[in-house]
């Protein structure tokens, strides 16, 4: 009952919650709850090639991962979904590149100069902004802080514990590379960094 519980939860790749599968599966095997979430990782991962992954040890929540190696022609998530990572790449790569946390005024005018306008309706992807800053970030593929004492409020964005799992920076910097018809090793403080 949990693997089919996690399976569903993740469609929406919105982290799972202890507390939702001690409510609505493990009911009166309360106490078991570390042996069945255990023993549902390994099912995950032998049948479905997904790893369970807690994401945040405090509130105990989790992300299903998946181990096996990407193969873009066949990968199983519909087009859609497919242009919504791809816009979340370009978001990750800019990040990164930028030194790891880039300011909203930033981003926005970025994905401007890609033709992707905040507050617009985008044919594919939707209301952006809200894509961004309320999908992206509830994923846990983005993390906004708030910058301290700007008026109006300003926000820097980060990679979210997600992007780090289910990526790396050494995978973005060679998109970055192959996109801009460069070695890696142009840009030495991030290959350091990508390598290290």
């Amino acid at each position: 009952e949990l693997v089919q519980f996690l399976l569903v939860k993740d469609q929406k790749k919105i982290p799972i919650k202890k507390a939702d599968m001690l409510k609505n599966v493990m009911g009166e095997y309360r106490e078991a709850y570390t042996e069945i979430v255990s023993q549902a990782g390994r099912i995950l991962q032998e049948a479905f090639g997904l790893q369970l992954v807690e994401i945040d040890p405090k509130l105990h929540s989790y992300i299903l991962i998946s181990s096996l190696p990407c193969a873009e022609s066949n990968h199983p998530c519909r087009a859609k979904e497919k242009e919504k990572m791809g816009l979340l790449i370009v978001i990750l790569s800019f990040i990164f590149m930028k030194g790891n946390t880039v300011k909203d005024n930033a981003l926005w005018e970025f994905l401007r100069w890609l033709r992707v306008h905040p507050g617009e309706q985008h044919e594919i992807f939707g209301d952006v902004q809200k894509l961004v800053t309320e999908e992206f970030v509830r994923q846990k593929y983005l993390k906004i802080t708030p910058i301290p004492l700007l008026d109006p409020p300003q926000f820097s964005y980060q990679w979210g514990p997600r992007a780090a799992l289910e990526t790396s920076k050494e995978d973005i910097l060679n998109f970055v590379a192959k996109v801009q018809g460069k070695n890696p090793k142009f840009w030495t403080s991030q290959h350091h960094e990508a390598t290290a």
